[in-house]
Order: C-alpha cells, then structure tokens, then sequence
C-alpha cells in the first residue's frame, strides 16, 4: 500500500482529437520525464490515437482505462495501490466535468499540473454548443495548448474566450510542431486604476469585482463610485450591508451574487433588492463578515437608482 505518501498527478484536459494522448506519448518517450518512477497512466476515453508503450523510454509504465463510474476514492486508491504508482499520468474524459475527479480524487493526490489541449479548428463550436463544459476546463488549466492553429485566425478571439474563465493560465498557438507561439496579449483594467474617483460602468462590474477579489491591496484606499444591489437581513448591524450584482461567467446554471461588506451610517434605511450607486473608499481589512481579510466599501453616499443595464453582469 502507499498509505499517506504524496502521489503527484499531471491531469491532461481536452475533447476527442485535440492532443492529449500524442502529448502523453511524446513525453513517456523522453528520458528526462520518463527517468524510472513507477507511472500509472489512467485513461478516460478511447481515441483514434493509442498509446504505445513499446516506445517508452521505460518499462514502469502502467496503463488502466477507467469509466465514469471508476471516478470513486476507493476504487482510484486500489488501482494506485495495485501498480504502486509513484506519479499518475490522467487523460480526462471531455465530457466529464472536473469536480467529479476533485471531489473523488484519495486525498494523497495532488494535481501538480493541469493542461488543457484544444483543436483550434473545432473549438469554437464546441464553445458555442457545450459552453459548460468547455469553461470547466479553462478554469483550473495552468496552460492552454491550441493546435492546428490556421494563420487565418485571430488569437484575440481565443485569448478572450480564456481570460474570461482564467486570469492566470498560459496560452500557447500550435500552428506546426515546431511552430508555436506563445501569448502575450495585454489585458488591461477598461477603467482608470489612477483616476481619483475610479467610475465603474454597469458593462465592466464583472471585470471589476473579480479584479477586486484577485489583487485587493491595488485597491486599497481608492475612491470609487459603482452601481449595484443591496442585500441586507437583521443579523447585519444597523451600519452594514452587503452590496454587489449577480454575475454570469459561464452559462444561467452558475449566476451568483458576487458581493462586497459596506458599511454606511444610513445602511438600514436600504432593503434587500434595491438598486443603488455608491460612492465610497476601498479598505481592505480584517472583517469578521469575511473570516478573514478582505475588500470592505467605507460609503460616503449610497442614493437608490434604476437597475443596472443588463441587471446580470457578464464578462
């Protein structure tokens, strides 16, 4: 048994045809990742591409093909144990959403990377069919690997498409194997971060807040005027509320509220569901409404107004 030692895991994402078996081989051929740990390759899917381990450039490689029904704790933990795997090399099934393999991953793996790989020429369909399950991939993928990349095509459109789903993923374009491009498209902020009052349109909230969550301390002490909702119960003191908008990243099915701790002196004249602009200094601070610290609004004025147009926000 292995017990409690830590297995690395290399997790490679993608749908049928986009790459990830041709990757897998290529590195179980070279010596310096295949260097003799006992590999447990799980696959996910068949494809038109097989592995062939008459190529390996070692012989501890062990190859086990799974089923949804495989993505179970237990049963993940056996097929390790079985081969005494020292890392785990997974080809995930596309149409299978990440958070069955987190939630059942035994809790001695740990993903050390994550890669998604995606045929250019059929990505956006794929985007616009099964938005949901294209998303899922881009959100946690440390590098997003598009082949057969076509120099008629715009990077931007590909770069938009990741950036929403993941701020911090590398983007590469394959156009040939020996032809790759890595991306160094600018993202910049569509506000002023040096204004001296940061004015945030109702089109850029989403942009805005998940820049606000990620790199807080660039906001503190920043003045700012921003249209949302209030949302208050009794438990809040009479000077809190919660102000924010619901926010759309991926499809209907994932719209939350995406929400800030003010406090003003009028708090509890505002009900839950009133639409309001607030003017107000960003601190960022120890707040037990967080359990930790985070970006709280010091509001100098909140005056009710119309809904924000669209009322959900989106990226």
């Amino acid at each position: 048994m292995m017990g409690n030692l830590e297995i690395p895991v290399y997790l490679f994402t993608g749908f049928l045809g986009s790459g990830k078996t041709t990757f897998i081989q290529e590195l179980l051929d070279g010596e310096d990742f295949n260097d003799g740990d006992r590999t447990l390759v799980l696959l996910c899917e068949d494809g038109e591409v097989e592995l062939k381990p008459e190529n390996f450039a070692g012989p501890d490689v062990f190859i086990e093909k799974i089923e949804k029904d495989d993505l179970e704790s237990s049963r993940l933990a056996t097929i390790a144990d079985m081969h005494r795997a020292e890392r785990i090399l997974i080809e995930y099934n596309g149409m299978w959403m990440l958070e069955d393999l987190f939630r059942e991953a035994p809790s001695n793996w740990v993903i050390y990377q994550e890669m998604l790989f995606a045929d250019a020429t059929t990505f956006m369909m794929y985007n616009t069919n099964m938005r949901q399950l294209t998303f899922d991939k881009m959100q946690t993928a440390e590098l997003v690997v598009f082949n057969r990349f076509k120099e008629d095509m715009d990077r931007m459109d590909f770069h938009k498409l990741v950036r929403v789903a993941n701020r911090r993923s590398s983007i590469c374009y394959e156009y040939e194997p020996d032809n790759v491009v890595f991306d160094d498209i600018q993202d910049p902020l569509p506000y002023d971060m040096e204004a001296p009052i940061i004015t945030i349109k109702d089109e850029w909230y989403a942009e805005w807040y998940r820049d606000l969550t990620e790199n807080q301390d660039n906001y503190d002490g920043k003045k700012i005027k921003v249209k949302g909702m209030v949302a208050r119960d009794d438990t809040l003191p009479d000077n809190y509320l919660v102000f924010g908008r619901h926010v759309m990243t991926c499809c209907e099915a994932d719209i939350q509220f995406a929400g800030t701790v003010g406090v003003y002196t009028k708090a509890s004249q505002f009900r839950t569901g009133d639409w309001v602009t607030v003017d107000a200094t960003i601190k960022v601070r120890e707040e037990e409404m967080y359990g930790e610290e985070g970006p709280v609004l010091i509001c100098s004025k909140i005056r009710k107004c119309e809904p924000a147009d669209p009322e959900v926000a989106t990226f």
